[in-house]
């Protein structure tokens, strides 16, 4: 009789290898379908790291962008003084720490929960990912800021020291791994060893302030250039001891000070300069407007948000909360535009339909009309431009909406034609008159190519394909209100004239009650306050309610008051918008005091009561869209459970792909805290320990995964790991080098966050175990083997790199810059960059397989 034998199911090919996983026996699992399973699980977990870094980065944002308020000598204050807002962080200090944790965070814990998960034993997945990721930051990532600027464009680092500091830190860094691992105590880590490598972290924060601030070289303050961070109170010790006329002087120093304000965010900057920026925003969306007159008003607003927010300065991490943000399929920093949209660029050029003049384009000239119900006939005009001297067949049909055929108007379904060098056609449409109240209707008509026509081929129909036409109801007397919830007007205009519109009816004589009221503008001296009646004839739908603006011929600040609609004739109605601010613009004195304040007044109000003040108004409502904190979870599920944060229009197929993708993810992390809870410190704490407890499960995957295909940890490390962790940061470093004119925000980063890496992802977890290994009376061991040789490899290709830009910053060949350049010597210098990591991926994985011997 056989003997009986027992199988155990936990016994199985790499189930002892991850620290959590797996959760079940996986006994009778094929081990190519484990091995994909677990590479699928751990790229879907790199996407989750993403979702939940980006919450982590908005909180770090949140923290760092907090502001105090200090105050400036000022003689036009009342108080002799105006209080401005300042940063608390110092840029590089929040680069070099918080920032820095937001991008390397899983690595760092990944070494961390490594050593402490395996009894406070060095394992190989957390260094060799630190390693790996160093080594695809520096090389791979500088290759794509190098290509990817525009042919000619050039970009430099302007904190140059600073990237010294940090250069210099980054290579001493892994120059100091091979020191004490394979020189001064091989294979050990001693208590003074680890604690000397966590203290180089701010040595290298403390150096890098230094080297900000120039405080080794510094020279005597010029007063015409002082920096956002001085205080008035170093302003007014430069002066103590001085004499009256000196002290004087001082108002103007504060002057100075204010008109050198960095930009602040959640801050204002200097009002003129506000204005400034307003006034070429609007310039910008008049001169588009001349150029394309019938581009879609919300086309118009989003290019002028993109526009505005791609002027504006960015650190580091709001780059890569965008291309987080990117990569889940959620609503990103700038605004996306419809594939449908024709693409526009900041100088307002359009896809040309006639191609060169060789088809004839047909299109409506206006996308939209109205008409009165009682005018019973509404009027179309029908273009053609592009190819003239050929014959064209299009049709007409009418499409039922609100308003219904036959009901409201006559529908047609005809065809046209447009002769030879005939450029324009009229088409009239009935309107039916049924003298029934009813809400505003509308309908539309539609242009369509005869395909039975031989001259369809050189034919294309325009964008304004289609006219929505609203048939406006006269048979009630309608409903009033203000046309703008906020006007302007300059005092030396004369009079405020505010439209007042009339909807859904225009049916008799109406008579509407206004009163104004007091703000900072006062009745009698700034203005003619009090109450009337402004009068609605019949048939008429807008009139200007008339107030007189005193001009004083003062200079004084600009001044409002608010005018209320408060009654109506019997039968109609007071609509939402019952109350309208006037703003009193003060133009007295411009053209001594601030010159430029005369161009944007004078752009301003030819502009305000049109077009281009609703494309503003859409625009800045575009801009609050682009924040990089949500204020409630309502916002945050929102976000979490709608394609591209509900703005569906503007949505990619790739956005759809990748909300599915990550929905679970993005609806997990949608519980975290907002940011705007206690100044950011709850959020970034919870996700904190959310990136925790994923890396976690990223570790066990990752070495399961890499046990399945016999891969060792180290190679996993610098392949699979570094490439999931880098890859925001990736994107992230290339929009930065594309939009921003210095190359800080792409490369600069880099060497200051290879160098958070060893002191925090080393430098802690070895803290850690040296204290514990030391209490019990024994050394904590570090194998050097793969490591150490992985290290070398890495500092040989990192001072090569660092090197090249350095050539690069000097010789005319390269256009005296890091980044970009004429074409040829940018490509060579990045298939160079990327040509060292694949050596050092080769190189390290080789030495890993026992074919290099290590040191």
């Amino acid at each position: 009789m056989a003997d009986n034998c027992t199988i155990d199911l936990n016994d199985y090919f790499c189930s002892d290898v991850g620290l959590v996983l797996p959760f079940f026996s996986e006994y009778t699992w094929h081990t190519g379908a484990r091995a994909f399973i677990y590479f699928a699980a751990l790229f879907w977990c790199f996407l989750g790291v993403a979702i939940i870094a980006d919450v982590f980065m908005c909180a770090i944002e949140k923290i760092t962008s907090r502001t105090r308020v200090i105050k400036v000598a000022s003689m036009e204050a009342e108080k002799g003084y105006e209080e401005i807002e300042v940063k608390v962080w110092n840029d590089t200090v929040a680069n070099l720490t918080l920032m820095a944790l937001g991008s390397s965070a899983p690595e760092i814990l990944l070494s961390c929960i490594e050593l402490m998960g395996d009894g406070f034993v060095s394992g190989q997945l957390g260094p060799s990912t630190i390693v790996g990721s160093a080594a695809f930051n520096l090389l791979v990532i500088t290759a794509v800021c190098v290509v990817s600027i525009p042919t000619n464009e050039v970009r430099r680092i302007k904190h140059i020291k600073v990237f010294i500091v940090t250069a210099s830190f980054s290579v001493f860094a892994y120059l100091w791994l091979i020191i004490i691992l394979v020189a001064i105590t091989p294979n050990y880590v001693d208590l003074w060893e680890a604690i000397l490598t966590f203290i180089f972290f701010p040595v290298m924060v403390i150096l890098a302030y230094v080297a900000d601030k120039d405080f080794c070289n510094r020279k005597k303050v010029d007063d015409s250039k002082v920096e956002l961070g001085f205080s008035e109170y170093a302003l007014l010790h430069r002066h103590q001891g001085a004499d009256a006329s000196s002290r004087r002087q001082i108002p103007l120093i504060g002057q100075l000070f204010r008109h050198n304000l960095h930009y602040v965010h959640g801050s204002c900057n200097h009002p003129d300069e506000e204005r400034m920026t307003d006034a070429k925003m609007r310039e910008f969306m008049k001169e588009l407007r001349q150029v394309h007159p019938h581009l879609p008003e919300v086309t118009i607003a989003k290019l002028a948000a993109s526009k505005m927010e791609e002027s504006r300065p960015h650190n580091h991490l709001w780059y890569r909360i965008n291309a987080t943000r990117s990569l889940g399929g959620n609503p990103t920093l700038l605004p996306k535009f419809d594939e449908n949209v024709q693409e526009v660029d900041m100088i307002g050029s359009t896809t040309d339909f006639s191609e060169n003049n060789s088809k004839a384009v047909i299109e409506f000239t206006a996308s939209q009309s109205a008409v009165l119900e009682q005018e019973q006939r509404v009027r179309l005009g029908i273009k053609r431009w592009g190819k003239l001297n050929c014959r064209v067949l299009f049709k007409l049909e009418t499409i039922d909406g609100t308003a219904e055929a036959e009901k409201d108007y006559i529908p047609i379904k005809q065809t046209l034609v447009f002769e030879k060098d005939e450029k324009m056609k009229f088409v009239d449409i009935e309107i039916i008159d049924d003298n029934e109240w009813e809400p505003d209707e509308v309908f539309f008509v539609k242009i369509s190519l005869d395909s039975d026509d031989p001259s369809s081929h050189v034919s294309v129909i325009g964008k304004k394909s289609v006219q929505e036409v609203t048939i406006i109801n006269d048979d009630e007397p309608g409903t009033f209100d203000f046309m703008k919830p906020s006007l302007l007007f300059k005092e030396s205009a004369g009079k405020a004239l505010i439209p007042v519109e009339r909807s859904n009816g225009a049916d008799g004589k109406v008579e509407i009650e206004w009163k104004t009221e007091d703000m900072t503008a006062k009745a009698g001296k700034d203005f003619e306050g009090g109450s009337g009646t402004l009068v609605f004839e019949h048939g008429e739908m807008t009139k200007m309610l008339e107030i007189a603006i005193y001009d004083d011929q003062e200079k004084e600040k600009d001044e409002c008051f608010k005018v209320d609609l408060i009654g109506c004739s019997e039968g109609a109605k007071l609509g939402r918008v019952r109350k309208t601010i006037v703003t009193i613009v003060n133009d007295d004195g411009a053209c001594v005091q601030c010159p430029f304040r005369v161009r944007f007044i004078n752009l301003f109000f030819s502009d305000f009561n049109g077009m281009v003040s609703r494309l503003v108004d859409m625009a800045n409502m575009n801009m609050d869209a682009l924040r990089v904190d949500s204020n409630s979870y309502a916002d945050q599920f929102r976000n979490a459970m709608n394609v591209n944060g509900g703005d569906i229009e503007s949505a990619t197929n790739m956005d759809y792909v990748m909300h599915f993708c990550t929905l679970a993810w993005k609806i997990l992390f949608a519980f975290v805290p907002p940011v705007s809870v206690w100044g950011g410190w709850l959020a970034f704490f919870i996700a904190l320990l959310m990136i925790a407890i994923l890396t976690t499960i990223i570790g066990d995957l990752a070495s399961i995964s890499g046990c399945l295909v016999t891969l060792k940890d180290s190679v996993t490390a610098i392949t699979f790991v570094a490439l999931g962790t880098s890859l925001p940061d990736l994107f992230a470093s290339k929009q930065a080098a594309t939009m921003e004119k210095t190359a800080d925000n792409s490369i600069g980063n880099v060497t200051g966050s290879n160098s958070v890496n060893v002191f925090l992802g080393l430098g802690l977890p070895w803290l850690i175990a040296s204290i514990y290994w030391t209490a019990q009376g024994k050394r904590f061991e570090v194998k050097a083997g793969s490591l150490s040789f992985s290290v070398v490899i890495y500092a040989v290709c990192a001072c090569s790199c660092i090197g090249l830009l350095v050539l690069r910053r000097y010789l005319p060949l390269f256009g005296k810059a890091e980044l970009g350049g004429t074409v040829v010597p940018k490509i060579i210098c990045g298939v160079f960059f990327v040509f060292l990591w694949i050596l050092y991926v080769l190189l390290s994985s080789l030495q890993a397989y026992g074919h290099i011997e290590s040191f």
